[in-house]
């Protein structure tokens, strides 16, 4: 967070500079131009001030690109000491020889719209928390709130309290809390509802079965550029949708899906799968190949082949310009009709 390690190298390996900079792209930027050098190329390792530091780094005018951390990790296993010095001089060397993935760089735009989303989530959470300990403190007591709406809750548990001096003191402190916690949380969805409404592509995106504004924006600001990605089916990998893969000699394993990527659009997408299969009334091609898959397989596989079907029909949604169609008779009709 204070300091990163840098390291130079030149074309063949040989380190030209080190030193510890403040994290910070003018220092980092004011550094490297004290040398006299031609920097080729800056490699960061993603990280929370990864973004920044990329963004802030290109506008000084060097090249910049994010390693994938998995794949750094990987890569300098064999030291037996690790240091920052030592991770500086690996990456650097992997920078050299071009063994590394980028990872996108989200847009300003995406970054702030995935900001929202994680304060919201976040809220949402504590709310959920503080409800369910109200529910469990008053079970100690022998005192069931049962199935109430949101808007009835805080009615019932003063109900239960009645009488009994602690628990309404108990009761009144954290219903207080479920209270601010619940009007902070709303402006947030609020705010989060009104960008998808003044987004073209969310709302194109929401004409798909299952999908609905907060899948749409997730969705949107985790692929961020459409075009970065050369074929639609390779959202799944991108996602951590498809199966993990370990084959050495007589073994062979296939395991569950990789998990890798976008933890929160792969969640989405699991949710909107989720809905087609048990909510979504009308019918469509994509919901009776889910309903094929999950006779064969299990439910639960037939919902995450499904959530990696949906991602795919989303990125290509985007790419087309084009609704979402539910028939395969729609699909054949010229896009100029469509249009």
């Amino acid at each position: 967070m204070e300091l990163s390690s840098v390291c130079v190298v030149d074309v063949v390996g040989k380190i030209v500079a080190e030193a510890k900079v403040e994290s910070h792209p003018a220092a980092i930027i004011n550094f490297l131009r004290k040398l006299g050098l031609s920097i080729e190329r800056i490699g960061l390792e993603a990280g929370p001030l990864s973004q920044w530091l990329h963004a802030g780094l290109t506008k000084g005018g060097f090249e910049t690109v994010l390693l994938e951390t998995r794949h750094v990790k990987a890569a300098l296993s064999a030291m037996t000491v690790k240091t920052d010095r030592r991770d500086a001089r690996g990456i650097a060397q992997l920078l050299r020889m071009g063994w590394f993935r980028p990872v996108h760089c989200k847009s300003p735009g995406s970054q702030e719209v995935r900001a929202l989303l994680v304060a919201r989530k976040q809220l949402l959470g504590k709310l959920l928390d503080v409800e369910f300990s109200i529910r469990g403190i008053l079970r100690g007591f022998g005192l069931k709130m049962g199935v109430v709406t949101r808007s009835g809750f805080e009615a019932r548990v003063r109900e239960l309290c009645a009488g009994q001096a602690m628990l309404e003191q108990i009761a009144e402190a954290m219903l207080a809390a479920r209270a601010a916690l619940r009007k902070e949380y709303s402006k947030l969805h609020k705010a989060m509802l009104a960008l998808v409404r003044r987004d073209e592509i969310c709302r194109r995106l929401m004409s798909a079965p299952g999908v609905g504004p907060l899948v749409a924006i997730t969705f949107k600001t985790a692929i961020d550029d459409p075009a970065r990605i050369r074929k639609s089916k390779a959202v799944g990998a991108l996602l951590g949708l498809t199966p993990r893969k370990y084959q050495s000699g007589e073994t062979d394993v296939t395991g569950g899906v990789s998990c890798v990527g976008d933890e929160m659009a792969r969640t989405a997408l699991y949710e909107a799968a989720n809905a087609v299969l048990s909510r979504v009334t009308r019918f469509s091609a994509l919901k009776r190949w889910g309903m094929d898959v999950a006779k064969r397989r299990g439910t639960k596989r037939a919902k995450v082949a499904l959530a990696r079907k949906l991602g795919v029909i989303l990125h290509r949604m985007w790419m087309e310009g084009t609704s979402f169609r539910w028939t395969k008779e729609a699909s054949k009709v010229p896009q100029v009709a469509r249009a």
